[in-house]
């Protein structure tokens, strides 16, 4: 199956320049959507993950099935106010400004092996961020998986130090 036949590209959204990579039409298909979640179950498996994390909003929709199907947990990660108990927090660079991640504080066990999943490689700010969460918990972030990669901006480049895996790119 070419997963890539089932992303749409959309040109100006959702500004004039922007080519915008649309996943709803893959979520849109059960085989198709199965398929991703296979490949990054694949490489949870691979990489020896005991808990999966995901940053809001699309990191909740490939990492809980493939937290479920694995019967490991799931854990969130949100914008400020949006966990309701105590929380740890990252601020970070954002093209124009910073951006703030938090997770509950009680999110990631000292000595855990997590993989972080997101739909989106771009820049690798939200990305590095999330990691860095799981690293003040004391977790091992044992692996960073995406569903697409978008090369030109050169996300890759601020996660060296991490196992990436995409299962396209653009």
């Amino acid at each position: 199956m070419k997963l890539k036949d089932y992303i749409a590209t959309v040109k100006d959204y959702p500004i004039e320049g922007i080519i915008f990579r649309d996943i709803t039409p893959l979520m849109a298909d059960g085989k198709a959507f199965r398929e991703a979640c296979k490949i990054l179950k694949e490489y949870a498996i691979e990489r020896g993950a005991e808990v999966i994390v995901g940053p809001e909003s699309r990191g909740f929709i490939f990492g809980c099935p493939i937290a479920y199907d694995l019967g490991i947990g799931f854990v969130p990660v949100r914008k400020p106010n949006k966990l309701p108990r105590e929380t740890i927090q990252v601020e970070y660079a954002l093209e124009y400004g910073t951006g703030t991640l938090c997770m509950h504080k009680d999110g990631i066990k000292k000595g855990q092996k997590v993989l972080i999943i997101d739909d989106l490689l771009a820049t690798g700010g939200t990305m590095a961020a999330a990691a860095e969460l799981v690293e003040k918990l004391g977790g091992e972030v044992v692996g960073l998986g995406f569903l697409i990669e978008l090369e030109d901006l050169k996300g890759r480049s601020k996660l060296t130090k991490y196992n990436i895996k995409t299962i396209m790119k653009f």
